[in-house]
């Protein structure tokens, strides 16, 4: 549990606040004690995804039928409001941790919880789909540990069988990890991805790891759809059920009954079933116990206003709220057909959200950022991570109770392709409340939607484009917070003149890189690192084979080799060809040869040491992202954090301050924003954000950085000195 913040609401319905119990992606839930003093979890949906179209009718249906639910094993809904400003939907309240509480702290489950653990999933998960429901999310966030059995929570994603869901088309939903391969590609889903789910959760529970491994979301991912799964540590009674939830056609998956029946059916002698496991009763104590200690926050409504329609008590509860409280409370019919009613139905007075302002003037002006990324495609680990960081800075912003204005982020996928990106631009563009953007995450995407972003005079900042194909002196609204690809020779030099400083410097010139990254000779031979010099090898585009070039090049007996390639393949043979030459100068090349595991996996040993010119941080060691760091891992339960997010961050603060002095009318803000953005300058936890207002290009001096190779995965080295002259 943790306080509330200054800007979470004190009221929802007739539901008073008390903790914040945790945070995802699509909104918050709370500790709330309801009229009678029962205390319920209460997730309050975040308000972007109610201006989706279509959000509210679909959310009430599934409100509907999730409170139809009835069996042991899940947590009663108790009512929602789908017609409130930030929807919400409140469940009964279980005093006891999550499995993924345990599992961290205790390790794995005895066999025999394991199977009592998953007959009891199975059942709810059956209800579940006999009601016509999808979960969606069966992870062990989502599974408290009570002492009579588990409980399966949190379905604000779940949805209809056959329905459209609640967030945009092609956007992944789930947990990395313990969503089905069917998920995992964006495609259309059904019951058997719940049992996928529920196999890896078990998988997790007994063997004490992810069937499909930690790392980035890309790669968990990748292995979910393409790998076949993990199971070392699993006792061998579980393997064959675990295997038919985990197969990756959900044609030949099990249903959840049957499941159910298996594990209930199965025998497990020395363990025998038994419920709840070893230590949980003293950690539902201590659960319970702090529950029950939960003080009600002192109010901070200022203007006397009723905190829901009709007058005000003297307790400061309106009418409605006082009568529930006459009657007892409000049962949970009574509750369920008020707020499923209809809209426009006069039974919601009393269950309307509340929430009070960090001062008493009114509401806050409300600005609305975009964040036009690839989620589905080829690049949605970076857009994902973009998302997320600037999710961060949003609710950083929010959270200042010095603020001006309040900010929303406004997502929409465009699958990392040139017509999908264009269609998304030209949605934000015609939408007038958008006072900016952020993206797109490819270049393919930038070189279709920038200049439809351009013609709508839509400000568009970009923290991942790296294609010359587009530029802001032909568009002078698209903000490029990074160098593009023929900047990679300023690093280079930077590189070789201040951190491992060569005097001799033999580059190798790969035909079948990009004109831009070619450019790097030019870059070196106009500015040798260390005033000293430089020599050419360049090596076509049809030789696959680098021993000649590489043996010509260290004929000039350099101290340093450059090699200017983007294709990590390529890169890989030229570094297995200096390593068999013995030659272990340092070693520089550029991101795009970083990007992939391609370089480490076909070099091997011959990667080590190998240096690459970056435009992103590893905020974890960048000196001043401290703070964002623990923020992100803080929001996102993250223990590694992925490029681009904290430059997303940087970009959003960066609108924030643009958006920042007197207030504009609607019509203007665009104009007014772009102009900022031009003159002004941010400190980001990144960079220094500022540009040269004649070149219309961001100005040198920051934003250059590099990674080491190092037992086959790169670290970072730190920003790097840029020239600015």
């Amino acid at each position: 549990m943790r306080e509330l913040t200054p800007t979470d609401p004190v009221r929802v319905g007739g539901y008073r606040l008390l903790r914040r119990l945790g945070e995802g992606g699509m909104g918050v839930v709370y500790l709330a004690s309801g009229p009678g003093g029962g205390l319920v979890a209460l997730k309050l949906i975040r308000a972007e995804y109610a201006e989706e179209s279509g959000f509210r009718r679909r959310f009430r249906r599934e409100a509907e039928l999730a409170a139809s639910l009835t069996g042991r094993w899940t947590a009663p809904v108790i009512a929602a409001d789908p017609s409130a400003p930030e929807p919400w939907l409140a469940t009964a309240y279980v005093p006891a941790p999550s499995l993924a509480e345990v599992l961290a702290s205790r390790g794995i489950l005895p066999p025999g919880a394991v199977r009592v653990l998953g007959a009891r999933l199975a059942g709810a998960l059956a209800d579940v789909h006999a009601a016509g429901l999808v979960h969606r999310d069966v992870k062990p966030a989502n599974i408290l540990l009570a002492l009579d059995g588990p409980r399966l929570i949190d379905f604000g994603i779940a949805r209809a069988t056959g329905a459209a869901p609640l967030t945009t088309t092609g956007v992944i939903v789930g947990s990395p990890g313990y969503l089905s391969p069917e998920q995992a590609r964006a495609g259309g889903i059904g019951p058997a991805s719940d049992v996928f789910s529920l196999g890896c959760v078990l998988a997790h529970a007994s063997g004490g790891r992810r069937p499909f491994g930690e790392g980035t979301p890309a790669g968990v991912l990748y292995r979910t759809v393409h790998e076949e799964p993990d199971l070392d540590g699993v006792p061998e009674q579980l393997l064959g059920l675990l295997r038919a939830c985990l197969d990756k056609d959900p044609r030949s998956r099990p249903d959840a009954r049957w499941v159910r029946e298996r594990l209930e059916g199965g025998s497990d002698p020395g363990a025998g079933g038994e419920w709840p496991p070893p230590g949980l009763p003293r950690l539902v104590a201590e659960r319970s116990a702090r529950a029950l200690d939960v003080r009600l926050p002192e109010p901070t409504r200022v203007d006397g206003a009723p905190a829901c329609g009709g007058p005000a008590g003297s307790d400061g509860s309106s009418a409605a709220a006082r009568s529930a409280r006459g009657n007892g409370g409000p049962t949970r019919r009574r509750l369920l057909t008020g707020v499923l009613a209809p809209a426009g139905a006069a039974v919601l007075t009393g269950l309307l959200l509340t929430r009070d302002r960090p001062r008493a003037g009114g509401p806050l002006p409300r600005h609305v950022i975009g964040l036009h990324a690839d989620l589905s495609g080829p690049t949605a680990g970076e857009g994902r991570a973009q998302e997320n960081g600037a999710r961060v800075a949003v609710d950083e912003h929010n959270t200042r109770p010095d603020r001006s204005f309040d900010l929303t982020l406004l997502v929409r996928d465009d699958g990392g392709d040139g017509a999908g990106a264009a269609e998304v631009a030209g949605r934000f563009a015609a939408d007038g409340s958008v006072a900016a953007v952020i993206g797109p995450t490819s270049d393919e995407a930038a070189e279709a939607a920038v200049p439809v972003y351009d013609e709508a005079r839509l400000p568009v900042v970009a923290v991942s484009v790296a294609t010359t194909a587009v530029s802001s002196r032909d568009h002078d609204t698209f903000f490029r917070l990074r160098f593009d690809d023929g900047g990679h020779g300023r690093g280079v030099i930077a590189y070789l003149t201040r951190v491992e400083p060569c005097s001799r410097v033999a580059v190798i010139e790969d035909g079948a890189a990009s004109n831009a990254i070619r450019g790097i000779t030019g870059s070196l031979l106009h500015a040798p690192p260390s005033g000293g010099s430089v020599t050419v090898h360049p090596v076509r585009a049809d030789v696959g084979d680098f021993t000649a070039v590489v043996a010509d090049a260290l004929a000039e007996e350099p101290e340093a080799v450059v090699l200017a390639a983007d294709s990590p393949e390529r890169a890989a043979r030229c570094a297995r060809a200096l390593h068999e030459a013995d030659f272990s100068g340092p070693r520089v090349t550029t991101e795009p040869v970083m990007g992939s595991p391609g370089f480490s996996t076909g070099a091997g040993e011959a990667a080590e040491g190998w240096v690459f010119t970056t435009s992103f941080v590893d905020p974890t060691a960048h000196p001043g992202a401290e703070g964002f760091a623990t923020a992100y891992r803080e929001r996102f339960h993250a223990v590694g954090i992925p490029p681009r997010a904290a430059e997303a961050y940087d970009a959003l603060r960066f609108l924030a301050r643009g958006l920042e002095g007197p207030e504009t009318a609607a019509e203007d803000l665009r104009h007014v924003l772009r102009r900022r953005l031009w003159s002004g300058t941010h400190e980001g936890v990144t960079r220094t954000i500022a540009f040269h207002r004649e070149h219309r290009s961001l100005l040198p001096g920051s934003g250059h950085f590099f990674h080491v190779m190092e037992n086959s995965r790169p670290r970072y080295g730190g920003p790097l000195p840029v020239a600015t002259n």
